[in-house]
């Protein structure tokens, strides 16, 4: 017992030095290697002759915005329907969330905009950081409850590099089209998570599962979540999420029309398969909202397999919320890009599909690489993720 007090002053201050050494660090590389681009730089913009209204900051913030909600309220107050993690669910995600936009920015940074020595930011970083802020917030929702804030940062700093790696070869090297990051952020984020909950396993959690209920006003802080998050929601920042992967101009008019009427009767869907399998009639928030680990009408058997079979922990349910459904949005590509023909898209087909425009690939090429592009994304999260189980010691 006479060690016990030294323990306990040990584990008070990995927290804050471990968020003084990665801010730290961090500052240095920003310092160094990180400057703006032409469209920032006061400097390099006028040199061009062009006026303050032509700056992509009056049509690219507007984007930013919605995307940013998604990621500090939407991921946030989604995770609040634990009834006894509410403010940890929220103080965890604004933790690991400000620290992953900054490592994602010089990550990415480094595979996607680095020239004559520097990485040259604008608002497009500003965005996509965003969006890898919301894988590693993906991954967390699998260890949420398992794992203290000072481990989850050091996941955070594992993830982000595997995560800009995957997206650079899919996205660049593959040439694959990845709308509404199916593949890039929900699969790589879900299974990630998925596979580290899994080395990280301890039967003793078991016996505490009583703690994953959820009350009245913890649902309805998650309802706040659903509104603002992902392409799932019905929200203008999942909306807009979308989106950003698509191509301007009519592949992102397409992209609303079809969004916006979907997700709409998706909606009205999941009111009436609730209210059916729901006891006496009535609605089930858990399924409603999605954010409970116990969407049994989503998948009624996989989750308790997960747990039971293959010891896989999902404290919310990022598997039915992120991965299959990344999984299936991945496979839909597959099947779009094979049946994709000058007919139909027209001169809109090299937006869409360029290299199959080009002629460089046909179709079922394209499909081909669609299809390699998702056995990549699980290879890395799985392999990325098994290997992050080395510092649950």
């Amino acid at each position: 017992m006479a060690g016990s007090p030294s323990c306990a002053a040990g584990r008070r201050l990995q927290l804050p030095l471990l968020c003084l050494f990665l801010q730290g660090a961090t500052a240095v590389l920003f310092a160094v290697f990180v400057r703006y681009n032409h469209k920032t730089d006061a400097a390099l913009w006028h040199r061009g002759n062009h006026s303050n209204a032509d700056n992509e900051f009056y049509f690219r913030y507007p984007s930013f915005q919605d995307v940013h909600a998604m990621v500090f309220v939407g991921f946030g107050f989604l995770m609040v329907f634990l009834q006894r993690y509410g403010f940890s669910s929220v103080g965890f995600t604004f933790l690991l969330a400000a620290f992953a936009l900054q490592w994602s920015t010089l990550v990415q940074g480094f595979l996607h905009s680095f020239h004559s020595g520097h990485i040259h930011v604008g608002m497009e970083n500003m965005i996509n950081a965003d969006f890898c802020a919301g894988a590693v917030l993906i991954s967390s929702g699998a260890l949420l409850g398992k794992t203290g804030p000072a481990q989850l940062l050091l996941m955070a700093l594992l993830e982000v590099v595997p995560f800009g790696i995957n997206e650079f070869v899919l996205l660049h090297l593959l040439g694959v089209r990845d709308a509404g990051g199916s593949m890039t952020i929900h699969t790589f984020g879900a299974y990630f998570g998925l596979v580290l909950s899994r080395v990280l396993y301890r039967p003793q959690l078991e016996n505490s599962k009583h703690r994953q209920g959820c009350v009245y006003h913890s649902d309805l802080f998650a309802m706040i979540g659903e509104a603002c998050e992902g392409p799932s929601s019905c929200g203008s920042s999942g909306l807009a999420s979308t989106l950003h992967f698509t191509a301007l101009g009519a592949g992102q008019h397409r992209t609303a029309l079809n969004t916006y009427y979907s997700l709409a009767a998706s909606t009205l869907g999941t009111f009436a398969l609730s209210a059916l399998v729901g006891e006496d009639g009535r609605l089930d928030m858990d399924e409603v909202v999605g954010s409970g680990h116990r969407r049994l009408m989503i998948c009624p058997a996989l989750q308790p397999i997960l747990e039971s079979k293959f010891k896989v922990q999902d404290t919310c349910g990022v598997h039915n919320l992120h991965g299959m459904p990344g999984v299936l949005g991945a496979l839909l590509g597959v099947l779009v890009a094979g049946l994709a023909t000058h007919e139909a898209y027209g001169d809109g087909l090299e937006r869409v599909f360029p290299l199959i425009a080009e002629g460089q690939r046909s179709a079922t090429s394209q499909a081909m690489y669609q299809l390699f592009g998702l056995f990549v994304t699980l290879m890395f999260a799985s392999v990325r993720g098994g290997l992050g189980g080395a510092w649950r010691a």
